[in-house]
């Protein structure tokens, strides 16, 4: 189900916005307008464009590389459940443990409070996430910055149910005040330049009892395993793809201490659950331990509430 037009609203202005045509919404003054092109509508502005466009060139060449995407709507479909390409099922057993417990520890109960709700998917990417909740007949709105039908938003045109599809950035999001039941950091978080100012504006979009997740973003016990990690990776985008990947500042991974410091800062009362990766996923702090390497990193939902 897509998201009601009423509910969006400028990414810079924060003006509510009103019908040009089918394709074009606008401030009333019109001093600002975003049209819908292929199906989604583009809230990025020019000069933010330009400030990801090195990114999102590089990103893309990456998940190519990786052999990213299909052209066959069943592997759209069965995802995360099912990678029928047989190209990264690790990746996407992790993407099912994690929707499994969100499921089970937010949706699940929320329903039985509310529904439809209306969800944003903030980091969506092929649409997954937005697919498997949609089809529980809930509102959505899929954000990212990527818009080719492979590996960003433009995927949508595989799957069997609607949702609205935003390109937009995790600061600026085009979203009125207090409208969303239940907004999901999608292995996304770690891409922001500051969580502080990403999370600010997530609850600024959710309702008084709303809920934020993140999900899938790597955490660490010691900031100095993040920052290695880090390290590895640019070391290894360079070598494989000639880049390091890092054309914005991205925070990249998160702390506990940093976690537990943005909760007091920004009023959020976090839950912290960590879903079954499985027993080989369990031993790798033991293994690393024994190989005298760096801390692995987890990957736990943080299910955040806003402190009354």
């Amino acid at each position: 189900m897509q998201l009601s037009k009423e509910i969006l609203a400028c990414p810079t202005s924060r003006q509510s916005l009103e019908n040009v045509s089918d394709n074009e919404l606008s401030t009333a003054d019109r001093q600002y307008s975003y049209k819908c092109l292929d199906g989604i509508w583009r809230f990025l502005p020019p000069d933010r464009a330009n400030h990801f466009k090195q990114f999102i060139k590089e990103y893309e060449a990456v998940r190519k590389a990786e052999g990213r995407g299909e052209r066959d709507k069943d592997y759209y479909r069965a995802l995360p459940y099912e990678d029928i390409s047989g190209k990264r099922p690790e990746d996407w057993r992790i993407r099912a443990a994690s929707l499994d417990t969100l499921l089970e520890q937010v949706l699940e109960p929320s329903e039985q409070k509310l529904s439809p709700m209306t969800i944003l998917d903030i980091g969506a990417g092929n649409g997954w996430l937005s697919h498997q909740l949609a089809k529980r007949g809930h509102a959505l709105g899929a954000v990212d910055l990527l818009v080719n039908d492979w590996d960003g938003l433009g995927a949508q045109k595989y799957y069997d149910v609607d949702f609205t599809r935003m390109q937009a950035e995790f600061d600026h999001l085009p979203i009125k005040d207090k409208q969303i039941d239940i907004l999901i950091y999608n292995a996304a978080l770690h891409y922001s330049e500051h969580y502080g100012v990403t999370l600010t504006e997530g609850l600024r979009c959710l309702k008084t009892d709303g809920i934020l997740v993140v999900m899938d973003s790597p955490i660490y016990m010691d900031g100095e395993s993040g920052w290695q990690m880090v390290q590895e990776r640019e070391e290894a985008f360079q070598q494989k793809h000639g880049f390091p990947s890092n054309a914005i500042n991205s925070e990249n991974y998160l702390t506990y201490g940093r976690v537990d410091s943005l909760g007091e800062k920004l009023g959020i009362r976090w839950r912290r659950i960590t879903p079954d990766f499985g027993l080989g996923w369990k031993l790798r702090p033991l293994k690393a331990g024994i190989l005298m390497r760096r801390e692995p990193a987890k990957f736990e939902l943080l299910i955040g509430h806003k402190s009354q």
